[in-house]
């Protein structure tokens, strides 16, 4: 599957997982969605539990599009970045609405890639693109899977540019993704939704 096959799919919304190296990587793709762009895009990125996240005024500065910590029972809005807060899982509800969940870890993990991503297959099933980047865990490899077979598209970092690459090397030996890319192309490909 190349980019051009990508643009002609109905994506309507991107959920992205990232653990260690994740910052530096979403610095690098997420400030490639068109200010026009009407995508919605959930992100979950491991942190400290124990300390409120930064993560939107970092990337407030960088994105084009509105970018907002996620908020329980919230409608999602097209045209905006979430970012899953401290200690919180994010899932996708439909409406779709936005929902917050102080369940057990996964794999070590609350936010959890793999929550995120199952409850927004679910949601969006083939309207849904689902990203894997860098990361020192096996989380995000059974989400992956739940996005391809809900007919969504799935993407992974590819292993050498990765800082950690644990994370997108068990996506891959869980299934076999549509694209494996540099940050380079998965920009491009962000780049090309609308």
């Amino acid at each position: 599957m190349n980019l051009a096959a990508v643009v002609r799919r109905n994506i309507e919304a991107v959920v992205i997982g990232a653990s260690a190296g994740g910052i530096q990587a979403l610095s690098e793709i997420l400030p490639a969605l068109a200010p026009d762009a009407t995508v919605a895009v959930f992100v979950v990125i491991h942190l400290p539990r124990d300390r409120p996240s930064l993560l939107v005024e970092v990337f407030s500065r960088r994105c084009a599009l509105r970018v907002r910590e996620a908020e329980d029972k919230e409608p999602v809005m097209a045209g905006t970045v979430y970012f899953a807060p401290a200690n919180y899982h994010l899932l996708l509800e439909e409406g779709p609405h936005l929902a917050l969940s102080a369940d057990d870890l996964v794999h070590h993990a609350r936010p959890a890639i793999d929550v995120l991503f199952e409850s927004a297959a679910e949601v969006y099933r083939e309207r849904l693109l689902g990203i894997i980047l860098t990361g020192a865990n096996e989380d995000g490899a059974d989400g992956l899977a739940a996005v391809h077979d809900a007919g969504g598209m799935t993407v992974v970092q590819e292993p050498q540019s990765a800082y950690s690459s644990l994370m997108v090397l068990s996506a891959l030996a869980r299934r076999s993704p549509d694209l494996v890319l540099p940050l380079g192309g998965i920009a491009e490909l962000l780049r090309s939704l609308n």
